[in-house]
């Protein structure tokens, strides 16, 4: 852990207000173990590296940030605090006056609001837009956006037909030199991207194209999110695996659940693929 922000959380404590002259860094360190984040979420770090992740995609103070479809807000909590007085936070999430959409995002949606609403000392200054594409498709202004940012959302996007047009979406309101950074699980690379998407895996060379395709190039990628304990071919995809143990809560008795659980506990969450794109300056 960075040494500042060791001595800042061992002298405030991790619940105390955040400390806003810490570098980006040692900022993030203190809100990934933040008293706002439930213990579940805290525990998640290890699987999901929010400092190596972070300053790999680029996240830098004074940015225009955006993250999309935050879901239940795992990187939002982390984000938030840091961005706050620093930047500009945007969280693109489901639009709720879109009908007929799966009910799940309703639910995350209004969840993801009233956590906002809830604790103004973390959430003030996020913006919020609406965002459910192809019904609502638009991230805002063309080139208003430093860096946009998306968790684990592409092989949805892929699957519904729509990963083209939002990766086209991410170009637009991109800043040119702006950056794009993509977390997705990931297949083996001659996995055929429609049959994986559909387990909740895309291979690294599909989510390549989309952004190149988009007028987007890779510049760098990096391995803080691998997993090679991840073997890719469970019968409920990588939704069997935690947070998800979706194959673990199909059992009915008690003890094979449990033990269920800890298997795929000790396998970790997915393999994932943690890729940065740069929109070109002309």
């Amino acid at each position: 852990m960075h040494r500042i922000a060791t001595l800042i959380i061992g002298l405030l404590g991790a619940g105390a207000a955040f400390a806003a002259d810490l570098p980006v860094e040692a900022r993030i360190e203190q809100a990934m173990l933040g008293d706002h984040r439930a213990a579940a979420n805290v525990e998640r770090n290890r699987y999901r590296h929010p400092v190596g992740t972070l300053t790999f995609l680029g996240l830098q103070d004074g940015m225009t940030v955006l993250e999309i479809w935050p879901g239940g807000g795992w990187y939002t909590e982390v984000l938030a605090p840091v961005v706050r007085h620093h930047g500009q936070f945007i969280v693109a999430g489901y639009d709720a006056d879109v009908p007929d959409q799966p009910e799940y995002r309703y639910r995350l949606q209004k969840a993801l609001l009233d956590k906002f609403a809830a604790h103004p000392e973390i959430y003030d200054q996020v913006a919020v837009v609406p965002y459910s594409p192809p019904a609502s498709a638009s991230l805002g202004e063309p080139e208003s956006v430093d860096l946009v940012l998306t968790f684990r959302n592409a092989h949805g996007w892929y699957s519904g037909g729509i990963a083209e047009s939002i990766f086209a979406e991410f170009a637009r309101v991109l800043k040119p030199g702006g950056t794009l950074g993509v977390v997705q699980h990931r297949a083996a690379d001659d996995a055929d991207p429609a049959k994986s998407a559909e387990m909740g895996y895309l291979p690294e060379r599909t989510v390549i194209d989309l952004a190149r395709k988009a007028g987007l190039y890779l510049e760098a990628r990096s391995e803080v999110n691998a997993n090679p304990a991840d073997t890719k071919d469970y019968e409920h995809g990588v939704w069997s695996l935690p947070p998800g143990f979706a194959i673990c809560d199909e059992l009915e008795d008690e003890d094979e659940t449990a033990a269920c659980r800890d298997r795929f506990r000790a396998i970790g969450e997915s393999d994932r693929m943690t890729l940065r794109f740069r929109k070109p300056l002309g």
